[in-house]
């Protein structure tokens, strides 16, 4: 079956660095600008099978939160002085953007 996939990896600090590239790859001529679009089609399947197939590990989050907004079934949450705890680190973080989809959609 034909997995859909959202867009939102992209945005993130690995999916801008392809980008990047990909476009600076299409700017000199190295690659196509079909071809570009196709790896960043693989990289949201990649990411979105990656992530539901490979990560195990639990991580609860705790912080003030500052912002929070329900727009086309995309939840994005901004938190402040916000703690990552998993079985064994705790990182504190300042400020955190956290943006959820509804997993259903990912199987339409």
């Amino acid at each position: 079956r034909e997995m859909a996939t959202f867009e939102l990896y992209r945005r993130s600090t690995i999916g801008m660095c392809l980008t990047e590239t990909l476009d600076e790859m299409v700017s000199n001529g190295v690659l196509s600008p079909e071809l570009a679009i196709q790896v960043l089609v693989q990289f949201d399947k990649s990411m979105t099978e990656a992530l539901e197939s490979q990560v195990k590990s639990k991580v609860s989050i705790k912080g003030h939160l500052h912002t929070y907004r329900f727009c086309d079934n995309v939840w994005t949450f901004i938190l402040q002085d916000a703690i990552f705890k998993n079985e064994e680190n705790q990182e504190n973080v300042g400020r955190v953007k956290i943006v959820a989809c509804d997993s259903k959609l990912l199987t339409q």
